[in-house]
């Protein structure tokens, strides 16, 4: 079967495995919202399940194969074992199994699917992309992070548009049916399903040869400019239908001029947005692009991010303690973390910088860990914790010391520190940071509690 035979149009009996986690969260809310009869699983018990439990869906901490019976489909995230109890109870009884990607699928094919493409950016230009179609569109939205200003990451609203994180790491983006669409950059990562880097480019183009209506590209990022699309526009520094200029950061905000000309009506302003980053203001350009295009009103459009909350994990500030600001990002690949250093850098002028990351998956480290060498420069100290798993299975001689032998080959080798042990981190890291300090504590694993852990070693001295 295909993801295209999937069909949501009724209410069916639904059971999501994993259904703490980021991705199979924002599936279980959606699909309670449709008014599907849902119910999940999981390992432990998440924040995240507040939120899921809110919207109806019955959520059980254990996996158990009795959970499956009466269903419709079973529908789990790559992250979760083929081995998985309820996965082989579901197959041995005849239920659908479904991936994320195919359900995700027929969810998309139940309105008009504004995606959004790209290795990096695509969780912040979603939410961006969001905020800019809600005055005219109310559109549902399905994103890999919290908006903060809504307090979720997801929401069926019954709209005529539904704007999609168009994830490319085990190829869903190539199975969603999308009527419109942004591409951020394309760069190097998930090789162990694509097997090279050749095919990481081609499956984003033919992403952008599927897409039905308008598709806006980066203009600044090379594997982008020669792809082809029927509606094609596009956006960057000094090239493309819409480019921005002369960035200036003032406590936190970023302003920009954005000027260029969408479905033939020309357009120069001032936007001034409470993101920080060069990286950011390319994604607010390309959102703006698209929400143009699709017929919102160019100074609607920017009004409607003035006060845009951001999203959880993106440049968080999360604690103030004893003269030190300890910021949260979900970065963990090397242009995403060079991105957020640089912000942090320019919006925190003066003050040291700690950067902490915790590397994510083996197989990725096992091929990628000299790509992180160059990108802590903007960093005065770098911490390396070991590689956080994301279930991947341990690689002999694959640790987080190939990263911080790396990165302490291009700098001063006393300025970085490998802490091998998780539950040792927020200690380390603590003793190191004094007063005036910035940290950035970086990666998708486990790392995001590190500054809650931080503060409470500070708080038990």
């Amino acid at each position: 079967m295909t993801s295209h035979d999937l069909d949501l149009s009724s209410r069916r009996r639904i059971h999501v495995v994993g259904v703490g986690g980021p991705g199979m969260s924002a599936i279980a809310i959606v699909l309670a919202q449709m008014g599907h009869d849902v119910s999940g699983s999981d390992v432990r018990e998440v924040a995240t399940l507040e939120s899921v439990r809110g919207s109806g869906v019955r959520v059980s901490i254990g996996h158990d194969p009795a959970a499956i019976e009466g269903c419709d489909i079973v529908t789990a995230s790559t992250a979760i074992r083929e081995t998985n109890v309820e996965l082989d109870a579901a197959r041995r009884r005849g239920i659908r199994v479904a991936s994320r990607g195919d359900v995700l699928a027929a969810m998309c094919s139940l309105a008009t699917t504004v995606a959004v493409a790209g290795t990096h950016g695509k969780t912040t230009s979603s939410s961006v992309l969001r905020a800019m179609l809600a005055p005219s569109f109310d559109p549902s939205f399905l994103i890999g992070g919290n908006v903060i200003d809504l307090g979720v990451g997801a929401r069926w609203t019954g709209s005529s548009l539904f704007v999609v994180e168009a994830d490319e790491s085990d190829g869903t983006h190539r199975r969603l049916p999308v009527g419109a669409a942004i591409v951020t950059n394309v760069d190097q990562d998930h090789l162990d399903h694509f097997g090279d880097f050749d095919s990481v480019i081609r499956s984003f183009a033919e992403f952008v040869q599927d897409v039905t209506g308008p598709v806006v590209l980066c203009a600044d990022d090379p594997h982008l400019v020669s792809m082809q699309a029927a509606r094609r526009l596009t956006y960057g520094s000094t090239s493309g239908d819409v480019r921005w200029s002369d960035v200036t950061f003032v406590d936190g905000r970023t302003s920009f001029t954005v000027r260029g000309s969408v479905l033939g009506s020309e357009f120069e302003r001032r936007v001034t947005v409470p993101l920080r980053g060069e990286h950011n203001v390319s994604n607010v350009t390309g959102c703006l692009t698209l929400a143009v295009a699709l017929g919102v009103d160019v100074d609607e459009a920017i009004a409607s991010i003035s006060d845009f909350g951001g999203v959880g994990r993106r440049f968080d500030v999360r604690a103030e303690i004893d003269g030190i600001t300890l910021i949260d990002d979900y970065a963990h690949l090397p242009r995403e973390i060079d991105a957020v250093l640089a912000a942090a850098r320019s919006s925190e002028a003066g003050r040291r910088l700690v950067a902490v990351f915790q590397p994510n998956r083996y197989n990725r480290m096992a091929t990628m860990w000299p790509d992180y060498a160059a990108c802590f420069d903007d960093a005065d100290v770098v911490v390396i914790a070991d590689i956080y798993s994301s279930g991947t299975d341990p690689i002999p001689g694959v640790t987080g010391r190939l990263v911080a032998d790396a990165v302490a080959a291009t700098r001063d080798a006393r300025s970085v520190h490998y802490v091998e042990n998780r539950h040792e981190l927020a200690g380390a890291v603590s003793a190191l940071l004094t007063s005036g300090d910035v940290c950035v504590s970086m990666g998708c694993g486990d790392v995001e509690f590190l500054p809650d852990e931080i503060v409470a070693v500070r708080h038990s001295v």
